[in-house]
């Protein structure tokens, strides 16, 4: 049905908006890993509701419970089966969606698809389902780290609307990310982001913008040719989280405006390594990680749910309008860093796997 993700490493979530509560199940992580509730919690914590004036105002505290699969701090090797309940639901601000298809939202989908569907809050169509990728994320980070000690993963947002920032993604740390609350790690930048957010917000509209990501320290032979190339997983990956919209990895739609002659990455011997002089294939070449940078940009559209009053239809198919109630963010994209850093963790996680399954020495 779509809620698994992952080969050797695999992970399925459950759960919708407003239930009862939000989970992973992650099958296939190697035994003893390290690993805690605190692991876990940190990463939540980058991702739950309410954490700042610019994002939804839905109280929740996102407390994981660790069910199995992990004794006395390290991983068993069984399924580790995870939990977050929801504790501010208030299903009660949708009753008015019940009969009502929201524009550039799921509900009509769902509907099309299954015949019924959950509309409080979106129910497994919300972004309240990523608790349970960010969850599985942070384990993969410390089953990378255990295969891969100076592996990083680094995810910022770069672009809010029309206002760009310039960032070194060689040298940005998660530190200088998380210095303010829409995670844009150009500090000039992010207090014209986070004002024009504010501004859009009181006007009842929203936001898109762009998330970078850059893996640092990426072991070369990560990959599985032809249809599981580590860019098109990638791609996956992260076109499946909520509301995004477009994904390019190295030089992306760019290199369409290149020569070969320009774009072309020549090969040196450094530091006794085989290395790019440059690095416009963005890590990857041929599906399979060359050690190099891997870095990509993941575009997400507005958030659909406006203050504005919108044309619709209903469940009986007849023409209405509506104004979205409820609690909302305005722009997505401070809170989906850590998803997207999340899903580059499961699936390069995963890779390294399958990479071990072939040669143990890796």
């Amino acid at each position: 049905m779509g809620n698994t993700f992952g080969q050797l490493f695999r992970v399925m979530t459950f759960g919708e908006s407003h239930g009862g509560g939000i989970g992973v199940v992650v099958d296939g992580c190697p035994p003893k890993i390290d690993i805690d509730e605190g692991d876990i919690q940190r990463e939540l914590d980058r991702r739950r509701p309410g954490q700042s004036k610019i994002t939804t105002q839905r109280k929740e505290m996102d407390r994981c419970e660790i069910l199995s699969g992990v004794f006395e701090g390290k991983t068993l090797g069984t399924p580790i089966a995870i939990l977050v309940r929801n504790q501010d639901a208030r299903p009660a601000d949708y009753a008015d969606l019940a009969k009502t298809f929201r524009p550039s939202h799921a509900d009509f989908t769902y509907e099309a698809k299954y015949g019924i569907r959950n509309w409080q809050g979106g129910g497994r169509a919300s972004a309240r389902e990523t608790i349970g990728r960010v969850a599985a994320g942070a384990i993969a980070r410390k089953v990378l780290e255990k295969f891969s000690p100076r592996i990083e993963i680094v995810a910022y947002v770069m672009q809010i609307h029309e206002i760009a920032a310039k960032i070194d993604k060689s040298k940005v740390k998660t530190k200088d990310v998380e210095a303010n609350i829409v995670r844009c790690p150009d500090a000039a930048t992010a207090k014209k982001m986070i004002s024009l957010i504010e501004k859009v917000r009181s006007d009842g509209d929203s936001l898109g913008g762009i998330i970078e990501c850059v893996v640092r320290n990426a072991p070369p032979g990560l990959g599985e040719p032809v249809f599981d190339k580590l860019e098109a997983d990638l791609a996956k990956a992260m076109l499946s989280l909520p509301a995004t919209k477009g994904f390019e990895i190295g030089s992306g739609f760019f290199a369409t405006r290149m020569r070969g002659s320009e774009h072309n990455d020549a090969f040196e011997m450094k530091g006794g390594r085989v290395r790019t002089t440059t690095n416009f294939s963005g890590g990857i070449q041929g599906g399979i990680s060359n050690g190099e940078e891997i870095y990509f940009r993941v575009g997400f559209k507005p958030t659909a749910t406006i203050a504005r009053e919108q044309k619709s239809v209903t469940a009986a198919r007849e023409e209405t309008k509506l104004a979205a109630r409820g609690r909302h963010d305005p722009c997505v994209l401070p809170r989906a860093v850590p998803m997207v850093e999340a899903m580059a963790a499961l699936v390069l996680c995963d890779h390294a796997l399958r990479q071990r399954a072939i040669d143990p020495n890796k």
